[in-house]
């Protein structure tokens, strides 16, 4: 999704159509976005903030005086990659214009430099008055973002333009907003023209017929990082094992054993810019799986484990060696439980990987089968970075910003020195 990863404030006014912000507030957070909504008074007396609260990535924020920061509306001014204003009453669109800041949303309106979308709702005739169309062509001729209201009907019984308009307008005109304005600061498009290849999820390893070894990988991380990769102008090849529906990317590979997985990645690996190894791989395999369905009755089987191909060791031998893409950037995760970074770090050496993305499986609302996660990046050259807990998408904008900046650093190949 191209709102993937973008921090949203969401302003709601107060009109009757407040109520229809609450659905708005979750196709945002279902596209990947990370949600403040912010409300002003006289919204709260349509819809209450709870619900706002409850539903958001943060809880509501309503109060420009008395709150915990001292300065809300440039926080979140400074915060927002995106302000969405659904929706936006006569009077909202009135004070923006003229540049007042009456309460916590009119002040973040004008103490942010992020793109501004707003979405008008009120009767027809307040929609169609002078003064308020003199202040929205005021607001479009400084950037803002205007999603013009339905025709439909009003509160009241009558018909007419002034519907807040539906959540698929609103989402299309934020992720264009977005984009464009990532694409006017330069941002985002580092990645445009590059091959990128993602693995993800776990890798099923069988017994028998029916019966495997697997590991707790959703592929979410995966998939998100593929997703972000793609709306910052990647070609994306997606080598997943996960189960999760495929995401909007130029190929997606199935897989299931970390044989299958080995060789796809291999395969196409020398093309690459850029290999990022989110999947779970599994470390052993069954030496011997049995061709039939084995029974209880037959007594305990025999399970010989032998090791699985090591494809993040592999990848970083090839461009030592001279048989990868000059300025590949190479990508390895690790899921750890204890000693964490001592472990990592160890990893790091080993494989000849540019960056090693570390979770410590055990801290809750990270790694497996959570929405989100919280990593800590570690650079070859000893750099480390901790990401707090953010939604995986936004973890995946921070994982590409990094593979950005290995790219802009990295010298020729020849000049490299030689992994350890």
């Amino acid at each position: 999704m191209p709102l993937a990863g973008a921090r949203v404030v969401l302003g709601v006014s107060g009109g009757i159509a407040a109520y229809k912000a609450v659905e708005l507030l979750r196709r945002l957070v279902d596209a990947g976005c990370e949600v403040t909504p912010v409300l002003t008074g006289t919204a709260t007396r349509f819809v209450g903030a709870a619900t706002f609260s409850a539903l958001g990535s943060h809880p509501a924020e309503t109060e420009l005086f008395g709150g915990a920061a001292p300065i809300p509306h440039t926080r979140l001014g400074r915060w927002a990659d995106l302000v969405v204003v659904a929706p936006a009453t006569a009077r909202l669109i009135g004070e923006y214009a003229a540049g007042i800041a009456a309460d916590l949303l009119g002040a973040t309106l004008l103490a942010t430099r992020a793109p501004v979308v707003i979405c008008p709702a009120m009767h027809a005739e307040m929609w169609e008055h002078p003064a308020v169309q003199d202040a929205v062509a005021l607001l479009r001729s400084r950037g803002v973002v205007v999603v013009e209201p339905d025709s439909g009907r009003l509160a009241g019984g009558d018909e007419g333009p002034g519907r807040l308009a539906a959540p698929e307008r609103i989402l299309d005109a934020a992720a264009g907003a977005l984009a464009a304005a990532r694409a006017a600061r330069g941002l985002g498009g580092e990645l445009a023209g590059l091959e990128v290849l993602v693995t993800a999820g776990g890798t099923r390893e069988p017994i028998d017929p029916v019966r495997f070894i697997a590991n707790r990988s959703s592929g979410r991380q995966g998939h998100a990082l593929a997703e972000v990769a793609a709306e910052r102008g990647a070609r994306v090849v997606l080598v997943t094992a996960s189960e999760l529906p495929a995401p909007r990317v130029a190929e997606v590979v199935r897989v299931e054993t970390a044989s299958e997985l080995a060789a796809e990645v291999l395969g196409r690996s020398g093309s690459a810019d850029v290999v990022v190894m989110a999947a779970a791989v599994a470390d052993f395999r069954p030496a011997r799986p049995s061709a039939e369905k084995l029974a209880k009755a037959d007594g305990l089987p025999e399970l010989v484990l032998e090791p699985t191909e090591d494809v993040l060791a592999e990848l970083g031998r090839r461009r030592l060696a001279g048989e990868a893409p000059e300025g590949q950037v190479i990508v390895g995760f690790a899921a750890e439980t204890r000693d964490v970074l001592e472990r990592a770090r160890r990893k790091l050496e080993a494989k000849g990987a540019d960056l090693l993305v570390v979770n410590d499986v055990t801290r809750p609302g990270a790694g497996f089968g959570h929405e989100t996660n919280a990593v800590t990046l570690l650079y070859r050259g000893g750099e480390t970075v901790e990401v707090p807990t953010a939604p995986k998408p936004t973890i995946a904008g921070v994982v590409l910003d990094a593979v950005a900046r290995l790219r802009r650093n990295r010298p020729p190949a020849r000049d490299e020195g030689a992994a350890p």
